[in-house]
């Protein structure tokens, strides 16, 4: 089964007991318009997971800007939301799946075996004129158990030993510029991960937010190795896993991801960059 579900598909299926929906609208720099956005209208029997209260470690030395929350305390709200095995879980954001990607990551990190991407997201739901509601539904608590995946994540160190392996492929997915190097917005320092290829997350989707179907992406990641590991990761982790999203629709089995990426890469002063299609260099100590 593909990793998303439409709008029409989650519509009829809204009173069924067996399905979660989780809202994960979140806005960079606006912390709290995402639960505002959510109080505001949301699916029917929806759930809200923030992206920094819940889906985010806090900030350290390392890690990056979004470091990976701590599994006990995250498969406890899981539980609380209702979140067991036994649940098909279905994920949705209003910024092209940026957010909730990020929740479909988790969860297949945890081991759930039935998440899935709502299609289009909240837009979609709208267009199609299918009902919000701001009423908070009550949820019969359960208990959610992970059974963390450990090969499908990362470290700096990790990634740093492949540096020069022909068996891995690294993936940006940030915009060019930032994987380039001609600006950096966010963190400290510009520039990209030694031999990463750039993919901006948001070529794998259409203008509305859905996702583009599998022989469109596999001409967009026409040229990876499927029998290589692909390393993805971005800016903080986050908007990565879109990305690894697309590679498994476009049918990459070996896919990984970098869960610090760039903000955690640039943490560690020895570590080299590179900017432009230059060769790597590394950064002094004072950095």
């Amino acid at each position: 089964m593909s990793n998303t579900v439409s709008a029409e598909w989650l519509h009829e299926r809204l009173n069924h007991t067996e399905i979660v929906i989780a809202d994960c609208r979140f806005l960079l720099g606006k912390s709290a318009a995402g639960k505002e956005a959510y109080e505001a209208g949301h699916l029917p029997g929806a759930v809200y997971f923030d992206l920094e209260q819940d889906l985010s470690d806090a900030i350290g030395v390392h890690g990056g800007r979004h470091p990976l929350p701590d599994t006990n305390q995250l498969s406890a709200k899981l539980g609380d939301a209702g979140i067991d095995e036994s649940k098909i879980v279905v994920v949705y954001d209003d910024q092209g799946g940026a957010m909730a990607s990020r929740l479909w990551w988790i969860l297949k990190y945890y081991g759930h075996p039935q998440v899935y991407l709502l299609d289009g997201g909240l837009s979609r739901w709208k267009s199609q004129g299918f009902e919000l509601t701001k009423e908070v539904s009550s949820v019969k608590g359960s208990t959610f158990v992970p059974q963390l995946q450990e090969g499908l994540l990362l470290d700096a160190q990790e990634v740093k030993q492949r540096l020069d392996r022909s068996d891995t492929q690294l993936i940006d997915s940030r915009e060019e510029k930032r994987y380039l190097g001609l600006e950096e917005p966010i963190d400290r320092i510009a520039g990209h991960i030694p031999g990463a290829v750039n993919h901006f997350w948001k070529n794998a989707f259409t203008a509305e937010g859905e996702l583009k179907e599998s022989g469109e992406l596999k001409a967009i990641f026409h040229e990876l190795d499927a029998s290589k590991e692909i390393i993805v990761y971005c800016g903080s982790g986050v908007t990565a896993c879109p990305n690894v999203l697309a590679l498994t629709e476009a049918g990459f089995t070996n896919v990984k991801l970098y869960g610090g990426s760039w903000s955690d890469w640039v943490s560690y002063p020895d570590n080299p960059i590179e900017t432009g299609t230059g060769k790597a260099e590394r950064r002094g100590k004072e950095q």
